[in-house]
């Protein structure tokens, strides 16, 4: 076998794989090797799918929902995310708007690929999502970087995006309640970033709220195409059904935004996967129109969970966590400890020693830390807090 046989493109090279997927991946391994692992590191509700979408799910397979349904999703499902845009976000959005992917993640990779040109720009605030720099990095544009960190409530400042902002800047990707930190951002704060695009016309901007329906604070959640009606028409907002409705496994994302970029998502995802699966739009549907009351006792739950979880973080020496405001992480501090350890990856697998897997700081743009989820049993968090807590004794 030749080496040219075996190369692959320069685009795959600027990537890297999804570290919360490596260290998930290893978990697995070493469970499946007799290991008692606990996984804090993956972001999935631990609660079962709501029964009213299985059923609409076993529904759809018995009328035989099984075809193609239009690239960018069946009438139903855009017409049912229309009214979680308007009910949960308050977004007044028409379902031509809007397109369905097979996933959040993939909203995001058809918007970045079907507008960033090579030497554009993506201002991304940091820590975030390990997918965001590298879909970016696919589309031959460049990250950069805005430091955030406790203190600041690991928001930017209008100040700190004029001041990351060129003429050749695309996109703001905006990430609110936040992975991995559980930031929220006010609707003053949202503002006053608002003023600063004004002044640069050409930047677009993410809105990803795919954990909207999961915030601990009192009031209605805020986003920016209702804080700042005017630049609607350069805001794409990213949600879905698998945070908030525990169908992570569904595939199923939804984006709205104007008309132009809409269509040029769905040209593309014409190519590269066509429909997302019929099966999974159906219970889409009964997601976004059925009962909703079950989030209040979700999101009691996480609540009592991110409490405990902050209150024993903060009781290990060396270690310190702010109160996340919404999603289910904890982002935490563990600079004391890097003497010890040499980096975060370094106490990352110290901590997959003991029986624990988390994700290092550093895959999220950060340093000095790890990533915990509390989307977990109960039992089995409390369990995990106090070998965290032996690790580092």
């Amino acid at each position: 076998m030749t080496q040219d046989l075996l190369a692959t493109s320069a685009a795959l090279a600027r990537i890297r794989p999804s570290r919360t997927n490596a260290i998930t991946d290893r978990a697995i391994e070493l469970r499946e090797g007799g290991a008692d692992i606990i996984s804090l590191s993956v972001g999935e509700p631990d609660f079962p799918t709501p029964p009213h979408v299985v059923e609409a799910c076993k529904a759809a397979l018995d009328a035989g929902d099984t075809r193609y349904t239009a690239v960018p999703g069946t009438a139903a499902l855009r017409q049912a995310a229309a009214l979680h845009f308007q009910r949960d976000l308050g977004i007044d959005v028409p379902p031509s708007q809007i397109i369905v992917s097979a996933g959040g993640k993939q909203a995001i990779f058809l918007a970045m690929m079907a507008t960033l040109n090579p030497g554009d720009e993506v201002v991304i605030p940091a820590p975030w999502w390990v997918s965001y720099p590298e879909i970016v990095h696919f589309a031959g544009a460049q990250v950069t970087k805005i430091e955030t960190d406790a203190a600041s409530g690991f928001r930017i400042s209008p100040d700190q995006l004029e001041a990351a902002i060129t003429p050749a800047t695309r996109w703001l990707l905006l990430n609110s309640p936040g992975n991995p930190t559980g930031a929220t951002y006010p609707a003053e704060e949202l503002r006053a970033l608002g003023e600063v695009l004004r002044r640069h016309p050409r930047v677009l901007v993410m809105s990803d709220d795919i954990y909207a329906p999961l915030r601990y604070g009192e009031g209605a959640h805020a986003t920016l195409s209702v804080e700042c009606p005017d630049l609607a028409d350069r805001i794409l907002t990213v949600s879905g059904v698998s945070k908030s409705h525990a169908m992570t496994g569904f595939r199923i994302g939804v984006s709205a935004g104007p008309q132009w970029l809409i269509a040029a998502m769905g040209r593309l995802q014409s190519h590269a996967s066509g429909n997302a699966c019929s099966i999974s739009q159906a219970g889409a549907v009964a997601a976004f129109t059925g009962p909703q009351e079950f989030l209040t006792d979700w999101r009691e739950r996480f609540r009592v969970r991110r409490d405990m979880c902050v209150a024993a973080i903060n009781a290990i020496p060396g270690l310190h966590t702010p109160v996340p405001d919404g999603a289910f992480y904890c982002m935490i501090d563990a600079a004391p400890h890097m003497a010890r350890f040499g980096d975060d990856e370094g106490l990352v697998m110290h901590l997959l020693e003991h029986g624990v897997a988390v994700v290092p700081a550093s895959a999220f743009g950060g340093r000095d830390g790890f990533r915990i989820s509390f989307a977990a049993d109960d039992a089995r968090l409390a369990e995990a807090l106090r070998r965290i807590a032996g690790a580092l004794a």
